[in-house]
C-alpha cells in the first residue's frame, strides 16, 4: 500500500517531561485516521510536528517521502505549502479578504491559476455563492467550511485536520463533517483528525487514542469527557 505519512517514534517534551512518545503511524491515500485524546495529551502538538510547525524531540516524520524536519526553515514552508492541508479549529481566514480571496489564497502563493477551483471548491462543501461575502458576515459553521475549502483547493496529499467541529452544535458539526468526509474522498488525500470527540472520530476509517505513550486503537468507550 502507498503511504502518504510515515511517522516513527515520534517523541515532544516540554522541559524533563514528555509530553508523548513512541508514537508511530502509516496513513495512505484516501484514507481518514481519527485520533482521540484528553485536552493536555498533545493532539495539537502531534499535528504541528507532523506539519513541520513544532520540532519533535525524537523520531522521523516523512511525507510523500520527504523528511520534513531535515528541510531548512524556507524549503519547509514550501513543502508544506504545496503537500499540505490545515484545517484549524479557530479558522484562521483574513477578515479583511473575502470568503473567494480565502479559499484561493493557496493557489496564488503557488501561482497557479484559479480555472474555476475558488468556485468548485464552494459548491462543493455547501457555500455556493457566498464568495463575496467577508468572513464576519458568516456563521462559525460556515467559516469552518471555508477553512476546509481552503485547506483542499490546491489538492495536498495530506490534510491535518484540528478539533474542527470543537466549536461547533451538533448539527453544524455533523454537515462540518460531511463536508470534510466527501473532499478527502473526492481527492483521495491521506487525512489525520485530532478531536476530543468520538462522533466525529467514527467518521473515519481508523480511530486511534493519542496517549503519552503513543498511539493505540480506540476502543468504544474511549471518548474523552
Amino acid at each position: 500500500m502507498t503511504t502518504v505519512l510515515q511517522v516513527r517514534g515520534l517523541g515532544k517534551r516540554y522541559g524533563d517531561d514528555w509530553v508523548f512518545r513512541d508514537v508511530t503511524l502509516d496513513v495512505a491515500p484516501g484514507e481518514f485516521v481519527a485520533i482521540l485524546g484528553e485536552s493536555g495529551v498533545g493532539k495539537s502538538t502531534l499535528l504541528n510536528c507532523i506539519a513541520g510547525l513544532d520540532r519533535p524531540d525524537a523520531g522521523e516524520i516523512e511525507v510523500q517521502g520527504q523528511a520534513i524536519q531535515r528541510l531548512p526553515e524556507a524549503a519547509q514552508a514550501h513543502f508544506r505549502r504545496r503537500h499540505l492541508g490545515f484545517v484549524f479549529q479557530a479558522f484562521h481566514v483574513l477578515p479583511h479578504l473575502s470568503v473567494a480571496q480565502n479559499v484561493g489564497l493557496p493557489l496564488m502563493l503557488l501561482g497557479q491559476p484559479d480555472d474555476g477551483r475558488i468556485e468548485q471548491a464552494l459548491q462543493a462543501v455547501g457555500l455556493a455563492g457566498l464568495g463575496e461575502r467577508l468572513p464576519q458576515q458568516l456563521s462559525g459553521g460556515q467559516l469552518q467550511r471555508v477553512a476546509i475549502a481552503r485547506a483542499l483547493i490546491h489538492r495536498p496529499a495530506l490534510i491535518l485536520a484540528d478539533e474542527p467541529s470543537g466549536n461547533l452544535d451538533p448539527a453544524t458539526a455533523a454537515r462540518v463533517m460531511d463536508a470534510l468526509v466527501q473532499q478527502v474522498q473526492d481527492h483521495r488525500a491521506a487525512c489525520v483528525l485530532v478531536t476530543h470527540s468520538l462522533g466525529a472520530a467514527q467518521r473515519a476509517h481508523r480511530v486511534l487514542r493519542l496517549t503519552a505513550e503513543g498511539l493505540r486503537p480506540a476502543r468504544a468507550a474511549d471518548a474523552a469527557a
